[in-house]
């Protein structure tokens, strides 16, 4: 985005302004961790939403945090269609692999 060309008074996201300042700072494994975290609860939907979220990201392999073993156990059988919708809706094969466990959910 060229921040040059915007009106003054014109609303930029916030978001926008630090993806932006940052690009060239943060690895690329935290982008694309952004993308898959930004698209979590359409890849999964709110219930599985609810109970896990995104933590690291890396060659390929995502791990997600997940509330209990029950959940693991069901998140296991769903993995690639998660896989499949997360890559779809970021329009490229990013994910390959996930990797579920118990963790944190809320910081």
């Amino acid at each position: 985005m060229n921040y040059n060309n915007t009106k003054k008074g014109d609303l930029i996201h916030i978001g926008d302004i630090l993806g932006q300042a940052l690009k060239n700072y943060r690895p690329k494994s935290d982008t694309q961790m952004t993308r898959i975290w930004d698209q979590w609860s359409k890849a999964v939907g709110s219930e599985i939403a609810k109970n896990t979220k995104p933590a690291l990201f890396k060659d390929a392999t995502l791990i997600v945090n997940v509330s209990s073993s029950v959940w693991i156990q069901h998140l296991k059988f769903m993995e690639s269609d998660i896989i499949a919708n997360i890559n779809n809706l970021l329009n490229k094969t990013l994910v390959k692999k996930i990797k579920f466990k118990i963790g944190k959910l809320h910081n």
